[in-house]
């Protein structure tokens, strides 16, 4: 805030006095107020002994004042508050400028103060941040009527900062990376649930298909018996039954005989196929009755 200053003047009994373009004052008579001084050359009269007529002038230029006052939200945290005021003095109420407040910065800090403070502790720390532009507002509104009584002109008021305690802004960090944690690690549960959802639906759908072509592979064999015996007569079903067991027992081995770095000793003879049919219906079909027979005879 520029405070008042003398005027220079041009002769020893200050009947002229120079004020700058960037300035503006007033001169009094014997201590009373007499009337402005304007930019440039002014005539204020005679003075006697160099005594009776004084000067004083402001700086006209606008003028940025930096407020900062703590106050308490609505969830008890503490934030400190900064706003930024720009004022300009009246040229039409200079005499207010000058005589009616002794420090206008002090002023100002105390109508902002108690703006903020009237404000902020109804909002939540996170409201005090998406409503800067209100709590602003209410700043201006209330100085700029305030201050207009004392002959200041409020340009413009800013919320420029809110700073809330060091361990509030480290909590609401953690808070934060905390909560896009827990997301990261729902969004990488439902992509593996999704895949292992899939691997079972392949794995299902693959053995739909390995049993149906298993089903299709005995139905042929069972056709090519009735080729074969033609005639139309009947098949025996414990004969389809063997047959089937040790089309079944040949193909395994032959899946055996196909794996590589495996080496398996079975004993096996070609007199012995009744037998491998009859222990294979006997541990497959036979349920443990122990009769090694499994209904067909």
């Amino acid at each position: 805030m520029t405070h008042t200053m003398e005027a220079s003047n041009f002769c020893g009994n200050n009947c002229c006095v120079c004020v700058q373009q960037d300035q503006i004052g007033v001169y009094e008579f014997c201590g009373s107020y007499k009337g402005t001084l304007q930019p440039g050359c002014n005539n204020l009269g005679i003075d006697c002994c160099g005594v009776c007529l004084k000067t004083q002038v402001i700086s006209y230029r606008i003028t940025e004042s930096i407020v900062t006052c703590e106050t308490k939200t609505k969830d008890n945290v503490f934030v400190r508050i900064g706003c930024a005021i720009q004022q300009q003095p009246q040229k039409d109420r200079v005499k207010e400028c000058v005589y009616r407040l002794r420090n206008p910065q002090q002023q100002i800090e105390s109508y902002v103060g108690d703006v903020v403070r009237a404000q902020v502790p109804s909002m939540k720390l996170d409201e005090v941040f998406e409503h800067k532009d209100a709590i602003a507002h209410a700043v201006g509104d209330k100085i700029t009527h305030s201050m207009a009584d004392f002959g200041w002109r409020i340009l413009q008021s800013l919320v420029i900062n809110v700073d809330p305690d060091q361990s509030v802004k480290t909590a609401m960090n953690t808070l934060q990376a905390a909560e896009k944690q827990r997301i990261a690690s729902e969004t990488t549960a439902e992509a593996q649930k999704f895949v292992r959802i899939k691997q079972a639906e392949a794995e299902a759908q693959s053995k739909a298909l390995q049993g149906e072509g298993i089903s299709m592979q005995r139905a042929a064999i069972v056709n090519g018996l009735k080729d074969s015996i033609g005639n139309g007569q009947p098949l025996d079903p414990g004969m389809i039954s063997e047959l089937l067991l040790v089309t079944q027992y040949f193909d395994t081995l032959e899946k055996m005989a196909d794996a590589k770095g495996r080496t398996m000793f079975i004993p096996h003879g070609i007199s012995n196929v009744a037998d491998t049919a009859r222990q294979i219906r006997a541990g497959v079909l036979g349920n443990g009755t122990g009769s090694g027979n499994n209904g067909f005879n």
